[in-house]
């Protein structure tokens, strides 16, 4: 799965305002805003335990993950906003405290005022489920390029145990990685003052849920200049006029011109790579991150990782590094020398091992050479365990934070950790002994002494099971992983999340082992891809499950939800949205599957995804000694690994000597990254989205602070809601997930059998 870095997570502004824009004061830094901003009071008796918050929370669950699966096979990689689905649970929350009665069997779905606490178990049980599942990538890939369909039931349950492995594991880890004041988790903080700002700001509160819905249905723009309705507009890029993905003049004057469209053309998935394309679709150009959310001086690493991107890009293709013009611009598909799509089939034995006899017949597969600098790039930026530019990065510049992560590492804090652990978990009462007074104590930690706790015996049930049902599931499933590559796979888990989970949750970045899971089960057991892919999700996926858990119990800690009730709603979140994953992946491969297996794709639909998984599977478990070992073609791919370790080293000398230059304002594993970022989808909006910043962090932000510090956040929010939910109903009614697709009619702006963008359509 294509995760990308973020940064690191600034305040909203650098001083606050009241609601006039006047200033404040400063805040220093995210600690003086979990203290000082996110509200540290507690009201016990608002009960969360209610039908309501369970009848919404399952609504919003399943719209959830539903449209996590839809996006999984969409042309970009693009999130279920958790600040959507915050104001949107609001919203439903007090419609239903204003319009249903509070009598006869209907006050039990309007018991009292909607509360805080229902919002945050509502927010964090649709947030478990808005996230498509790995173990389903591993099951669309086996389908696509193996012609395997494994059992409904195993299937569901490869899901249930690779979703919540993590959980298990991460949630025993709490004492290190979520409760000491230092884990701040700095990327939840908007939510929360958002979040607190709804429930304790009276009428300012419900003013901004009127510019929340104003924007999201029928949007008011500043001044009333202009009328948006995102929800509708929603319509023309997706449906009518797909040519507003993407408006490029240069494919408008040069239609037949093939280095026009690889450098310019952007309005399909792998066309190319959008230089100066106008995009008028908020769902790519918000993608991953909103970019009314990231402060500019955080962009301007993005920036010039995307210059670089494009000149690298042009001059390795144009250079033909590594044979780059046999093969097309941008995929992520195995090609034969000839740049005909490879048939790994071909290669492979009954038990899909790479037979050696069969793969000298066949030749070695190439990949193209965008795919190759995207490979680099990433591990030029970030690895696990200490590797690449990150490490050296934090080494440099977050010295301080680094050694905060691990100060637990001691006889004393082991030997507390291991006090605490109380294995009748049937009859743990879950109240914590700590002393109150203490300083030390973050104080929304201690708000939450209170309420009896999820102990850590229920997180060891929660892995114990799911760790027997991954065994069962590995050898039922045919998945060639033996039981100690599983443990394997594991261990890498467990010692990454000591190490990212720490940064992430201090410093608000969060990091991908993906690329590094594959090259270590490559080399594990070779010649194994389907063995490599299950290594990948019980490794890696895990990391991603725990950061994701801690993350939401973070924002149950300053929301005061109680721990258990904040457990339910994970562990309910999870399963629902794996299940709704699953039908989901299988409705979108019977309507979608030659659109899926296509190089580019359509600006609708695309198996970029699961083709780069199939294609990592392959080069890293299959043939990882002859395409990445020394002296091979690709192996600068795993040295990178290494390379990465001096890329930050210039900046920090810069620096020091000549701080003027402010050379700390270089994020280098993030530039490093973004050098290989526009190696798939449709890469139209990066125009569009660093004007939005600009826009919003620069103009909005000086100019008008007052309107920037109630609305920004909010109008982003509305943004992302309105665009989503259009494309949920899209997604059935016309594009195909759940049956025929129904294209609007060809007319000069949705241009059937060619790019929408009038580039050149390339073989």
């Amino acid at each position: 799965e294509h995760t990308v870095p973020s940064q690191k997570t600034l305040s909203t502004s650098d001083r606050s305002f009241d609601s006039k824009g006047n200033e404040e004061g400063v805040l220093s830094d995210e600690r003086d805003i979990a203290t000082n901003v996110i509200s540290v009071d507690d009201d016990a008796s608002l009960n969360p335990w209610t039908i309501r918050a369970f009848f919404i929370g399952l609504g919003l669950s399943a719209f959830g993950g539903v449209l996590a699966e839809i996006y999984y096979f969409k042309p970009q990689t693009v999130t279920v906003s958790l600040m959507f689905l915050a104001v949107v649970s609001y919203i439903l929350g007090v419609s239903m405290e204003t319009f249903i009665p509070r009598r006869g069997l209907l006050r039990y779905l309007n018991p009292g005022p909607f509360n805080k606490k229902e919002n945050a178990f509502i927010i964090i049980m649709a947030s478990a489920s808005a996230n498509s599942a790995l173990g389903t990538e591993v099951l669309a890939v086996q389908r696509l390029y193996y012609n395997i369909t494994p059992n409904a039931v195993i299937s569901v349950f490869l899901l249930f145990s690779s979703q919540l492995l993590g959980y298990g594991i991460g949630g025993m880890m709490r004492g290190i990685l979520l409760y000491p004041s230092k884990m701040l988790y700095p990327g939840v903080l908007p939510l929360l003052s958002m979040f607190d700002a709804l429930y304790e700001g009276g009428m300012a509160a419900r003013k901004k849920l009127r510019v929340f819905s104003m924007v999201l249905a029928a949007s008011t723009m500043i001044k009333h200049a202009d009328r948006l309705n995102i929800f509708f507009w929603e319509l023309f890029p997706e449906w009518i006029f797909p040519l507003l993905t993407g408006f490029s003049i240069f494919c408008l004057a040069a239609p037949n011109n093939a280095t026009v469209s690889r450098v310019f053309g952007g309005s399909n998935g792998n066309e190319g790579l959008g230089l100066l394309s106008i995009c008028f679709d908020w769902q790519y150009i918000s993608g991953l991150v909103n970019p009314m959310v990231i402060p500019l001086k955080a962009q301007f690493s993005n920036l010039l990782g995307y210059i670089f991107c494009t000149v690298v890009f042009v001059a390795v293709y144009y250079n033909n590094v590594w044979k780059a013009q046999n093969f097309p611009f941008l995929s992520q598909l195995l090609f034969y020398e000839n740049g005909t799509q490879y048939d790994q089939m071909l290669i492979l034995n009954s038990n899909y091992e790479v037979d050696p006899t069969l793969l000298a017949e066949q030749g070695l597969p190439y990949y193209s050479s965008t795919w190759v600098v995207y490979l680099l790039t990433q591990n030029l930026a970030s690895s696990p365990n200490g590797l690449g530019a990150t490490f050296t990065h934090l080494l440099l510049w977050n010295r301080g934070d680094i050694c905060s992560a691990w100060t637990w590492m001691n006889v004393s804090g082991i030997k507390n950790i291991w006090a605490n652990f109380d294995w009748k978990f049937w009859q743990a009462d879950g109240m914590r002994k700590q002393d109150v007074d203490d300083d030390d104590i973050d104080p929304h930690y201690k708000q939450m002494l209170k309420y009896p706790d999820a102990p850590n015996s229920w997180y060891f049930v929660v892995f114990l099971l799911a760790f027997v049902v991954a065994l069962v599931v590995l050898y039922k499933t045919d998945s060639t992983l033996p039981w100690w590559g599983f443990l394997i796979s594991l261990l890498l888990a467990t010692i990454s999340l000591l190490f990212l989970g720490a940064l992430a949750a201090i410093t608000g970045l969060t990091f991908t082992i993906q690329t590094f899971g594959q090259m270590i089960g490559g080399y594990v057991q070779t010649g194994s891809p389907v063995a490599n892919m299950y290594f990948v999700l019980y490794g890696y996926n895990t990391v991603f499950q725990a950061q994701l858990l801690l993350r939401d119990l973070k924002i149950a800690q300053y929301a005061k939800l109680p721990p258990r009730a904040a457990f339910t709603a994970q562990i309910i979140g999870t399963l629902l949205g794996a299940i709704l994953n699953y039908v989901m992946m299988n409705s979108i491969i019977d309507n979608q599957r030659e659109i899926l297996l296509s190089v580019q794709g359509t600006n609708i639909w695309s198996g970029q995804q699961p083709q780069m998984y199939n294609s990592q599977a392959i080069g890293w478990g299959g043939l990882s000694h002859e395409l990445f070992s020394t002296g091979q073609r690709y192996q600068w791919v795993p040295w990178a690994y290494v390379l990465g370790l001096f890329v930050p080293v210039p900046f920090w000398v810069i620096h020091r000597y000549w701080p003027k230059l402010r050379a700390d304002y270089l994020y280098t594993p993030i530039i490093a990254y973004i050098t290989g970022y526009l190696f798939n989808g449709i890469n139209s909006s990066s125009l569009c989205y660093f004007a939005v910043a600009f826009l919003s962090q620069w103009w909005l932000r000086t100019r008008h602070p007052g309107w920037f510090a109630k609305y920004n956040y909010i109008v982003g929010a509305a943004l992302d809601g309105g665009t989503q939910i259009m494309v949920f109903i899209l997604s059935f009614a016309v594009q195909g997930a759940g049956g025929t697709s129904h294209p609007f009619p060809t007319w000069w702006g949705a241009q059937t059998g060619g790019n929408y963008d009038h580039c050149l359509m390339l073989n």
